[in-house]
């Protein structure tokens, strides 16, 4: 597994003859297929036209190079239509915004992650609420020029290191890393905001309340009176968090662990 950025700049290296031919320009992504199938070629010497190697003729990505058998391999893109075509959607991933089926914001991707053996996109590393998480690139539904579209459901398996992106994917009970990121935010039920003054008991309401605006509850949430409180499918608002507060830790508690970008 490769990090794009490990592979751009890479010198390019002819097995058979020996010879650097270049460095690695950029890689071009197939959104259709989720997979990189070329790398463009920087070369000093071809200024005119666009140069790239089918990512299926790389013999393979080092540590220090790219490695191919020679310099047949590399076409001219002017001369392959469909390898044209995926330059010129310019499907960057690194840098777009994540949003889920819904529109639902769920953060940014910083960068992606390629099987160096095929080119199959593996998974990417997202920014989510201040927070470097990891998502498979199966939970991906389209990747778009300026927008990545992602199931309902990713927010639940947000992962915490790249090495779990080549781990199997198993359904959680809860969304674990997000029990994670509030973990510190949410008061114990038998000692709520106790031993803190007004001030940082607001400041600790507030950060719930960041934390949960916008996600959508996924099933009803009852409060002390076993009345619903906050109903299945609502986009939660301040008022909603607040109402949810109100009732005490346990319902809260309940109200964050059933919810989804």
């Amino acid at each position: 597994m490769k990090k794009s950025t490990e592979v751009v700049g890479l010198p390019i290296i002819s097995i058979s003859a020996g010879l650097e031919l270049g460095n690695v320009k950029s890689l071009v992504v197939n959104p259709e297929k989720g997979t990189v199938d070329f790398l463009t070629v920087e070369h000093e010497d071809w200024q005119v036209s666009v140069k790239a190697i089918p990512f299926s003729k790389v013999i393979g990505i080092g540590e220090f190079a790219v490695t191919i058998d020679s310099d047949t391999v590399i076409i001219d893109l002017n001369e392959i239509p469909i390898a044209n075509q995926l330059v010129n959607k310019r499907i960057k991933i690194t840098d777009t915004r994540v949003i889920t089926r819904k529109g639902q914001l769920l953060g940014d991707a910083k960068e992606y992650f390629l099987d160096e053996d095929n080119g199959v996109i593996i998974g990417l590393q997202l920014l989510v609420n201040e927070q470097d998480v990891f998502i498979k690139s199966e939970n991906v539904l389209t990747f778009g020029k300026d927008i990545l579209v992602v199931s309902e459901e990713t927010a639940n398996f947000l992962l915490k290191s790249e090495n779990d992106l080549v781990g199997e994917q198993a359904a959680p009970e809860h969304d674990q890393l997000a029990e994670e990121l509030i973990e510190d935010l949410t008061p114990k039920a038998n000692d709520q905001f106790e031993d803190l003054d007004n001030q940082q008991i607001e400041v600790i309401k507030e950060k719930q309340i960041k934390l949960l605006e916008g996600k959508v509850v996924i099933k009803d949430i009852l409060g002390s009176d076993n009345t619903v409180l906050i109903s299945k499918n609502t986009i939660l608002t301040k008022e909603d968090i607040q109402k949810a507060q109100n009732e005490g830790p346990s319902t809260f508690v309940e109200l964050s662990m059933n919810t989804e970008m």
